[in-house]
C-alpha cells in the first residue's frame, strides 16, 4: 500500500517548504510520504536552509525546488502550505482529504549580515520544527485510534 502523501507547499519552494518537509519526514517516518513544491519556485534550495537543517541533523541539501503541477497527477492526501500566496494559488487535487495553512515569515527575505539573516532562518526553522512536530503526533495519534 502507498502511504498517503502530505504536500507542503510555498510560494519559492527554496526555504519554509523544505524546513517543513524535512522536519515532517523525520517526524513522520516512513508511514506517510511527505514533499515540497512551489507556486512560482525559484529554482534552487537556499543554503541557509540548508545549513539550519544541517544544525539538528536534517539533510536537505539534496532537496530540489519543484513546481506544484509536478504533483496534480498524483494523489495528494494533504495540502499544507506555508505562506499565504501558496495558500491562495493552491489548486485542489485529486483524492486531496484534508488542507491546513500554517504561515511562517519567509527567512529568504531576512537582510542584514549573514550571521544576523541566519538567525532569522533558525528562529522560522524552529517556529516550524513546534508546529510541524506536533501536527507529526497528531496525525500519529489518529492513525493509532483508527
Amino acid at each position: 500500500m502507498t502511504p498517503p502523501l502530505i504536500l507542503v507547499l510555498c510560494t519559492g519552494n527554496s526555504c519554509r517548504s523544505h524546513l517543513a518537509e524535512g522536519i515532517l519526514r523525520r517526524a513522520l517516518g516512513t508511514e506517510y510520504e511527505v514533499a515540497s513544491a512551489g507556486s512560482k519556485p525559484a529554482g534552487y534550495v537556499h543554503p541557509l536552509a540548508i545549513r539550519a537543517m544541517a544544525e539538528i541533523g536534517i539533510d536537505i541539501a539534496s532537496h530540489t525546488s519543484k513546481h506544484l503541477d509536478e504533483f496534480l497527477t498524483r494523489p495528494v492526501e494533504t495540502i499544507i502550505t506555508v505562506c499565504g500566496n501558496a495558500d491562495q494559488a493552491c489548486p485542489i487535487f485529486p483524492g486531496q482529504v484534508n488542507r491546513h495553512h500554517f504561515p511562517f515569515d519567509d527567512p529568504a527575505h531576512a537582510t542584514g549580515t549573514e550571521d544576523e539573516q541566519f538567525a532569522v532562518f533558525r528562529r522560522v526553522r524552529d517556529e516550524i520544527k513546534q508546529v510541524f512536530e506536533a501536527y507529526a503526533a497528531g496525525r500519529k495519534d489518529q492513525a493509532k485510534r483508527a
